[in-house]
């Protein structure tokens, strides 16, 4: 995919997501039935940063990823290219106990303004799917982490197997659109959440465009029968 072609699919993601923000997090947690925070402990934890370390949290949001990842490190930025999904999560770091150690940069995560090796681990949660080329964001995220830094994806992956892949398909497409048609008032961004986990990567999948990425040593642990995966992988 071309630069232009990236840029454009940013934007439209972007103004897709400025869409639902309001709503964003009560939509997670129906979505998943209260257990997305818990993937996203699992994902702050196998990051594994240092106590006094400095962590990216990628495609950010509303910033829930990157307060879990403040309890366990000295600091914490948050990017994301859409600055009405940050907004929220400003008002949330600001009322909690580690938000003195978080910071929200707005930046597209296929071309990070930082410099090389800069962080101790980087991480992702539901963000990759979404993006233009998932390659090239995680080229971007293994050059600004450190040496044996690492790398953790936490997504949605689409459904396998026969009965509960059919009912898991069933749920993506007509359920989480009315559902969140009821919530924010948006269906059709929610049939595009639902059609980009259709279309995404399987979690082997996933494991090889982060090889190619140069990431070392990739694994992944499926979730919630297999329809979510955290993939972890190391520079």
């Amino acid at each position: 995919m071309s630069r232009t072609a990236a840029l454009e699919k940013t934007a439209r993601v972007s103004r897709m997501f400025a869409r639902i923000a309001p709503s964003y997090d009560l939509m997670n947690r129906l979505m998943s039935v209260g257990r997305d925070q818990q993937w996203r402990r699992q994902a702050a934890g196998l990051a594994a940063p240092p106590a006094d370390g400095l962590a990216l949290d990628v495609a950010t949001g509303t910033g829930d990823l990157a307060l879990l990842l403040a309890e366990r490190t000295g600091r914490v930025v948050g990017s994301d290219p859409c600055a009405a999904m940050v907004a929220p999560g400003t008002g949330k770091v600001a009322g909690s106990a580690w938000g003195a150690k978080i910071r929200f940069v707005l930046s597209d995560a296929q071309e990070l303004p930082f410099q090389d090796e800069r962080f101790d681990c980087v991480t992702v949660a539901f963000g990759v799917r979404n993006m233009a080329d998932p390659l090239t964001a995680f080229r971007e995220m293994r050059r600004v982490v450190k040496p044996g830094g690492r790398v953790v994806c936490l997504e949605i992956m689409p459904p396998s197997g026969r009965l509960l892949g059919r009912l898991y398909k069933l749920y993506l497409t007509r359920l989480v659109p009315l559902l969140g048609g009821l919530v924010s008032g948006q269906p059709e961004v929610y049939r595009y959440l639902s059609d980009s986990v259709l279309g995404f990567a399987r979690p082997e999948e996933l494991s090889s465009i982060m090889e190619r990425a140069g990431l070392l040593r990739v694994t992944y642990r499926a979730l919630n029968f297999g329809s979510i995966a955290i993939h972890v992988g190391t520079r």
